[in-house]
C-alpha cells in the first residue's frame, strides 16, 4: 500500500512539469520550445510543443 501511494504521488508531481527544451530531429539538437494551444477539451486543453527555431512540432501535453 505504501509503495502504491508513493508511486501515485510521484506521478502527480510529474504532471506539473513544463518542458523548456526538447530534442528537435530537424535541428538535430536540443532546442527551446514554445507551447501553442492545439485543442480545447472539456477537461483541459491540449498543448503542442514547437521548436523555437524551425517550428517543428515536438510533442503534445494535456493541461
Amino acid at each position: 500500500m505504501l509503495a502504491e501511494a508513493l508511486r501515485s504521488k510521484r506521478q502527480d508531481s510529474f504532471e506539473d512539469l513544463n518542458a523548456s527544451e526538447l530534442f528537435c530531429p530537424k535541428c538535430k539538437q536540443s532546442m527551446p520550445v514554445n507551447e501553442k494551444p492545439l485543442l480545447i477539451l472539456s477537461d483541459g486543453e491540449l498543448l503542442d510543443y514547437q521548436c523555437q527555431k524551425c517550428g517543428t512540432s515536438l510533442g503534445t501535453r494535456k493541461r
